[in-house]
């Protein structure tokens, strides 16, 4: 069962399902921050939701919105561009400009004030203020984008090629289904992997502190959110279908790449937690990530290790442009999609996150101390202040490794080794070879104050990588600082 069965049909079967597809940073606007601009955090500087975590600020649109992908396509290729739904979560906020900014790259611009809503929101229509209520024929915001893409499709210029990028907030809270699909998926529940509702022990404190087994009003709201998330997915489905459909009536579907992905995964009672992201598992940073077109043959799966900081350069290379002239982080797709053979390709990738948390107490769990935020009724905090990680995930013939930093005052360390142990229930970082951590460790200092081309050098299993232990005495305080001068 999928509440996505038209996309899987139109996309995934008619092209390429990648595998081990990842966002670097499981939280909404780092992860959108990172599509647009094909860059690590650390480089693009957006640490969390918030303008003061650089989420749609002035420092952002002045540093770093001219140099996204669909800036280039439209200035230096030659493109149309079309955007439509959720774009950064603080978009429109008076300190950044309000709805009347519109980033530079976009000739169509239906943007949404702040975050995800389906009903009584606000769009920037190319910089005015346009409202919506409540009524579903006119104001559901799933179909509205449908309808606004359609209609770009229909009265765009065909002398120009084209870029459209829509960014539906489905299934994101508050999962408000669309009225004839609220009684779908009746019988659904959350998976009960083998991590579901356990103790996540040797994990970093966050993650002990969640109260095992859950109650039943926990479980049950999880649920109810994950029927809920699949119910809003039909209206994305019915979006896909209606889009693909128009394009073949154009006669424009062969000739046009269709990528669909999410900026983040979910979890839904994994190790106790009830729900939200932000963590290092692969149920929060593991994305979908499906794409047909031109040169790309029907029903394949590819295992690479991909990540969203790619979207942009693949996109760039599939207009011409030279991606030498860029300072993207990520690597182009495109002959993973032409299935281009011995194509040489990254055994890793950095996964990092910044954790949010007030100095105050949270009073509704004041127990727990300063510093935790995003707590549920049960006391179940989802993120603190020194929920603050770096990962290296490896991906390579012999290793499918995480290996996993905390800046905390434990300076915890957690590693899985997901052959064997799929679901992350094992921390390995106390049994592993030690000359395997200590390989880890100076990796991820390289791939955290890595740019551009640094950040595609060989990984530790790649036959190319050059470990020289002497650089690890020598680098071992840019450690703590290094954490330090990611914060604003």
């Amino acid at each position: 069962q999928t509440p996505l069965k038209k996309t899987n049909a139109l996309i995934a079967q008619m092209g390429i399902t990648f595998l081990n597809a990842y966002v670097p940073s499981a939280l909404c606007c780092p992860s959108r921050a990172s599509i647009l601009t094909g860059k690590y955090p650390h480089n693009h500087h957006v640490v969390n939701n918030t303008l003061e975590g650089n989420c749609s600020s002035k420092l952002w649109q002045k540093i770093q919105e001219p140099y996204t992908f669909p800036a280039l396509l439209k200035s230096m290729c030659g493109y149309q561009t079309f955007f439509a739904g959720k774009y950064l979560n603080e978009y429109g906020a008076e300190d950044a400009g309000g709805v009347s900014h519109v980033p530079p790259g976009w000739s169509f611009w239906y943007a949404l004030e702040k975050n995800s809503k389906y009903y009584n929101y606000t769009l920037s229509v190319n910089g005015k203020a346009r409202r919506h209520g409540e009524n579903y024929s006119v104001d559901y915001l799933t179909d509205v984008l449908a309808n606004m893409s359609l209609d770009f499709l229909e009265y765009k210029s065909n002398f120009e090629p084209f870029f459209m990028m829509i960014s539906t907030p489905a299934p994101h809270s508050p999962w408000t289904a669309a009225p004839q699909y609220t009684k779908s998926f009746q019988n659904v529940s959350a998976p009960r992997n083998s991590n579901f509702n356990i103790h996540g022990k040797n994990k970093h404190w966050l993650i002990r502190q969640a109260k095992t087994p859950m109650t039943n009003s926990s479980i049950q709201f999880l649920d109810d959110a994950y029927r809920k998330r699949w119910q809003t997915l039909l209206s994305v489905d019915d979006l896909v279908e209606k889009l693909v459909k128009k394009l073949e009536l154009n006669g424009e579907l062969d000739n046009t790449y269709i990528f669909y992905t999410s900026d983040n995964g979910f979890h839904t009672g994994q190790f106790s937690l009830p729900i939200d992201k932000r963590q290092l598992y692969e149920f929060d940073i593991k994305v979908p990530l499906l794409v047909r077109g031109p040169g790309i043959k029907p029903n394949q799966t590819n295992k690479m290790l991909v990540a969203n900081v790619d979207l942009g350069p693949t996109i760039l290379d599939i207009a011409g442009y030279d991606l030498n002239k860029t300072q993207m982080d990520g690597m182009s797709l495109l002959p993973l999609l032409r299935g281009d053979k011995n194509v040489t390709w990254r055994s890793d990738f950095l996964v990092e996150y910044q954790g949010e948390g007030y100095n105050g107490s949270d009073p509704t769990c004041p127990g727990l101390g300063p510093g935790v935020t995003h707590c549920f009724p049960d006391c179940v905090c989802e993120d603190s202040y020194n929920n603050t990680y770096a990962c290296v995930r490896t991906l390579s013939t012999s290793w499918d490794l995480q290996y996993c930093e905390f800046d905390d005052r434990e300076v915890f360390v957690e590693v899985y080794n997901l052959t064997a142990d799929p679901h992350q229930i094992n921390n390995i970082a106390k049994t592993i070879d030690q000359e395997i951590l200590e390989k880890m460790n100076y990796r991820l200092m390289m791939l955290q104050s890595c740019s551009g081309a640094t950040c595609r050098t060989p990984g530790v299993f790649d036959p190319g990588y050059r470990f020289d232990p002497r650089l690890m005495f020598s680098n071992h305080g840019v450690r703590a600082r290094r954490f330090s001068a990611q914060t604003l």
